[in-house]
């Protein structure tokens, strides 16, 4: 797998390039990829972050390949991944295509989509195109893009070394499961996602994602097999395996496999907290 360096321009397939922009973090592991994806012009899938050396490093990718940028495609409207739209959008003259925003408070408010896009809609970029997927679960305006010869665009969708937060109420554990048996059988090659390199094998990631996922439910069952616990609490025992500094970000995420439980009727929340129902 190619290395990961900041700015470089990297093939990642027919018609597609990488390039990683320069947040690393807890959250945004290397960075946030950035794509461009056409064969006559080209779309930017994710632009990533407000930031000046990143957008500079798209035009300059732009001029290296001889094609025009005419269109900024989105994953989800989190703040690593579409703010870098308007500058882009400035500089170019891209239209923008995507979802449109959640109210919770953790979305680029910035992001106006001139077309909206949901499930089976079909993107030209410039000879070639790709299909829309909607995938909620770790955002609920959550999409992918599948392209003809099976490279998917994953977003937070699925990220290469790590699993995603889902975090409520946006997030959803319930339809993030749901998103996952989605992609199942459909054809994808290659998994091409917004944090981390290229996932090879799709269809192993997947079923293990959705094992991993399952196991760490089982767990929080467990869990709750005795008095009612609050998620500060329960974060311990369910998440053991996680260093401790990580477990205020996995309180996103066992509370959406809590929220998941209770929408299956296996456990509710009381006033002393989540309990087995």
């Amino acid at each position: 797998m190619a290395s990961l360096i900041p700015g470089q321009l990297t093939p990642i397939g027919d018609n597609a390039w990488r390039v990683l922009a320069r947040n690393p973090g807890m959250m945004t592991g290397p960075g946030t990829n950035s794509y461009l994806f056409g064969k006559d012009s080209l779309t930017v899938i994710d632009p990533g972050p407000e930031d000046q050396e990143h957008l500079q490093a798209l035009l300059q990718a732009a001029r290296t390949l001889g094609k025009p940028i005419d269109q900024v495609v989105v994953t989800h409207t989190h703040r690593d991944h579409s703010p870098g739209a308007l500058a882009l959008v400035a500089a170019t003259g891209a239209r923008c295509l995507g979802p449109s925003v959640p109210d919770d408070g953790l979305q680029d408010e910035s992001w106006q989509s001139d077309r909206l896009l949901g499930e089976g809609d079909r993107v030209d970029c410039g000879g070639v195109s790709l299909q829309v997927i909607e995938t909620p679960g770790h955002v609920g305006n959550h999409l992918c893009y599948l392209s003809d010869d099976g490279l998917l665009f994953t977003g937070d969708h699925l990220i290469q070394g790590s699993t995603v937060v889902i975090a409520p109420p946006s997030g959803s554990m319930q339809a993030y499961f749901a998103s996952l048996r989605k992609l199942q059988q459909r054809g994808i090659m290659v998994m091409a996602p917004g944090h981390g390199d290229l996932i090879s094998d799709p269809e192993e990631t997947l079923t293990h994602t959705l094992a991993h996922r399952q196991k760490r439910e089982d767990k929080v069952l467990e869990g709750l097999s005795g008095e009612p616990q609050t998620l500060a609490v329960l974060v311990k025992v369910v998440y053991d395996d996680v260093p401790e500094f990580l477990h205020g970000v996995a309180q996103f995420s066992l509370q959406a496999h809590l929220i998941k439980l209770a929408e299956d009727g296996k456990a509710e929340e009381i006033d002393q907290g989540w309990h087995r129902t």
